[in-house]
């Protein structure tokens, strides 16, 4: 078992990538075999999501409802909505999340935690610390657009992703002492180029894509170098798209691979518990 840094651990800043985040199933599931200590989590958009099931105690559910998704069964969360703002009303999702949260306020769960969204009228990094768990997370994960913004304190929040796409900042406020351990989950580029290149000519819809990735993947290599984790885990899911909701086991296993690659480093940076002690 690694031992932590005084009682605190690490810190976690999980990144938005919509179906990509099954792969933070993968990575914290290693994390916790390896007995690696968690103080603190925080999360964008589907890192959220993550992060708040990890302190809800609610992975267990998270990875059941990521192995049992398929296709078609992902459309029953996909509720059409013919209000101004957004092509999806977002409200079986939350309807899923209250049945698994419940009624869990950020400030009562076993970590303290943090969901990150944008201020759609400032353009503010907006970090949740407390109140209701599913507003929290649904306003973290409220795609422009396609999931309408959601109110919390006077404030109109989209997903995270649009400010902070890997939340380190976030996450080193929450345990200020704790070295982070970061997951990117829209790193790799590369990985996105060579896909492509094996399916011959790109199409508009590719090149849009392509696009998307290379913008988030320059805000992230900003961020990082403002505010670069002790421990950096991309996930190399470049050929895989953010609406892959259904091949959970695949970017799991992507994720846990990551992670059991990372382990060499984040042992090196603390001491190996001694037999017999705790």
């Amino acid at each position: 078992m690694i031992d932590a840094p005084g009682p605190r651990g690490f810190a976690l800043a999980l990144g938005g990538g919509a179906a990509l985040g099954w792969a933070h199933i993968g990575v914290l599931r290693v994390l916790e075999r390896a007995g690696v200590p968690v103080a603190a989590a925080a999360g964008t958009s589907i890192g959220a999501l993550a992060a708040v099931c990890l302190a809800a105690d609610r992975l267990d559910a998270l990875e059941a409802i990521a192995r049992g998704a398929t296709r078609t069964g992902m459309l029953r969360y996909l509720d059409p909505h013919l209000g101004r703002g957004a092509w999806l009303g977002g409200r079986r999702i939350a309807r899923e999340l209250t049945r698994q949260l419940g009624d869990r306020r950020l400030e009562s769960l076993r970590l303290p935690v943090a969901t990150v969204a944008a201020d759609l009228d400032t353009g503010d990094e907006v970090r949740l610390t407390s109140g209701p768990a599913v507003a929290a997370v649904t306003a973290s994960m409220a795609l422009p657009g396609i999931f309408a913004p959601v109110e919390i304190g006077g404030r109109v929040l989209i997903d995270g992703g649009m400010v902070a796409a890997v939340p380190v900042a976030a996450a080193r406020a929450l345990a200020p002492a704790s070295p982070v351990i970061a997951v990117d989950l829209m790193g790799d580029y590369a990985g996105h180029v060579r896909s492509v290149a094996t399916h011959g000519p790109r199409r508009a819809v590719t090149t849009v894509r392509s696009a998307f990735l290379m913008m988030i993947r320059q805000q992230t290599r900003a961020m990082l170098a403002l505010a670069a984790p002790e421990i950096l885990i991309t996930i190399p899911a470049g050929h895989r798209s953010t609406a892959d909701f259904h091949r959970a086991a695949e970017l799991i296993a992507l994720g846990e691979a990551a992670a059991e690659a990372a382990l060499p480093a984040i042992s090196a940076m603390l001491p190996v518990q001694e037999a017999g002690t705790s």
